[in-house]
């Protein structure tokens, strides 16, 4: 199983145009996506090209392959434009060998058993942590990334993780 997992779209038309075409480049069996998807909330500054409706015109059409959750900036009316859940505040993807937690991050950390790898997005830093046996990742932010880090997602195959940067489709070191 191949996954591509990005976060923090925020209603980039334009960096969710370079998103869509990279997952499609990738060969990656699903869109993971982080929350966050079309509005940029009240603490961020406009995303370049920012547009929703378009960012639903490139989300939609690809629906069967997305697994999204529900950002802090994701509201119900999100559902009713959306071909794809984003009201879950957690997702599980299981692969037969790993457990990979899925959340935003902006709520409590779920209970996690040693082994498992938790994804978020919401802080729109790229991060590698290991605590208590637990793995903390953070793809970074698709459209407002964060401490000087680049515009960015994640691939995952075969158990290992690589951040990529979305502007160069080149990966990168955390």
């Amino acid at each position: 199983m191949k996954l591509f997992i990005a976060s923090d779209i925020h209603g980039s038309a334009y960096f969710a145009g370079l998103m869509v075409k990279a997952f499609e480049d990738s060969g990656a069996n699903r869109l993971v996506l982080l929350g966050d998807i079309l509005y940029h909330g009240p603490r961020n500054d406009l995303p370049r090209d920012y547009a929703p409706k378009k960012v639903i015109e490139l989300l939609n059409p690809k629906a069967d392959r997305i697994i999204a959750v529900k950002g802090n900036c994701e509201s119900e009316v999100d559902q009713m434009v959306l071909n794809f859940p984003v009201t879950s505040d957690y997702g599980v993807i299981f692969d037969g060998s790993n457990t990979l937690c899925l959340s935003h991050g902006h709520r409590a950390i779920p209970p996690m058993t040693p082994g498992t790898v938790y994804l978020t997005g919401h802080t729109h830093v790229p991060k590698q942590t290991v605590e208590n046996g637990i793995m903390f990742l953070n793809p970074g932010s698709v459209s407002i990334p964060k401490e000087n880090s680049p515009h960015s997602y994640m691939l995952y195959e075969n158990g290992a993780f690589t951040w990529m940067n979305l502007e160069t489709n080149t990966p990168y070191k955390v």
